[in-house]
């Protein structure tokens, strides 16, 4: 009854199975040690911004160009404070509201992005403090360029003049006519009575969309290494029905007779 295993069609089926499923269970398994991986550079991210904290404050270009080890780490900037715009649709403890973002110039000839703090509601310019006059020496968290569009940083245009919706060079430079750290800076007390932004951990070490994504692959390829076995079961059982009507008669003859054909052994 089992002889159509041996025909040269169940031949193929059944090495298609045996490096389908392996293949499958070997996807879903590194998708799955990807996962595990972010959620690893999440926890770790976590605690560096909780060490960088009380770590000393070093110079800027001592910390520069901004990686995963260098962001969160501690800054110390002069310069005189110029040109302030608002970043628009940030949320606070729960609350909308904006950065004041205010450029730095320092002796470097190049400008630092500082987020002075955060307020509630719409942009208002009217409303963000200005900025302290003179030499000013700042300390805060260096962080690395936002991408628009990923972590919920704002991708859309047309903002007011004045406004900016992500904190990076490539956008900065488009609205100021000098040069800008590919970098900025949050200050660890806000000024003038404005909110803290809090730091935020290194790019691609949180748990966000690819990281879930990874996630969701790991389950897709372990649903397909089933899908594999179940076709298999559901062509054998097919093929086991047919080799029973073929013996007891009840296949019309020329069912009968392609199936004998089909089901001839390889010699």
């Amino acid at each position: 009854m089992y002889r159509f295993l041996l025909t040269p069609r169940w031949w193929g089926i059944n090495v298609f199975v045996l490096l389908a499923i392996p293949f499958c269970v070997f996807m879903g398994s590194w998708q799955l040690s990807r996962f595990e991986a972010r959620v690893e550079d999440h926890r770790s991210a976590e605690e560096q911004v909780a060490s960088d904290k009380k770590g000393a404050a070093r110079p800027l270009d001592a910390l520069l160009p901004v990686d995963k080890v260098t962001t969160s780490d501690q800054t110390r900037v002069s310069g005189r404070y110029g040109e302030q715009l608002l970043v628009p649709d940030r949320e606070l403890d729960g609350r909308r509201g904006y950065y004041v973002l205010t450029l730095l110039h320092t002796d470097g000839g190049k400008a630092l992005p500082v987020v002075r703090g955060w307020l509630p509601g719409e942009p208002d310019a009217a409303k963000a403090p200005a900025p302290p006059s003179g030499e000013v020496t700042v300390t805060g968290a260096l962080q690395a360029s936002e991408n628009p569009g990923e972590n919920g940083v704002s991708a859309r245009g047309g903002l007011p003049e004045g406004q900016t919706a992500a904190i990076s060079a490539a956008s900065l430079v488009n609205l100021v006519p000098y040069d800008v750290y590919d970098a900025w800076v949050t200050l660890n007390k806000g000024d003038s009575g404005m909110k803290a932004v809090p730091v935020s951990a290194a790019p691609d070490t949180g748990l966000d969309l690819k990281a879930f994504q990874n996630l969701g692959y790991t389950g897709e390829w372990f649903v397909f290494a089933g899908f594999v076995v179940f076709m298999w079961f559901r062509l054998f059982r097919r093929e086991v029905e047919f080799a029973r009507d073929a013996e007891m008669g009840l296949l019309a003859a020329d069912a009968a007779t392609t199936y004998e054909a089909d089901s001839t052994p390889v010699r």
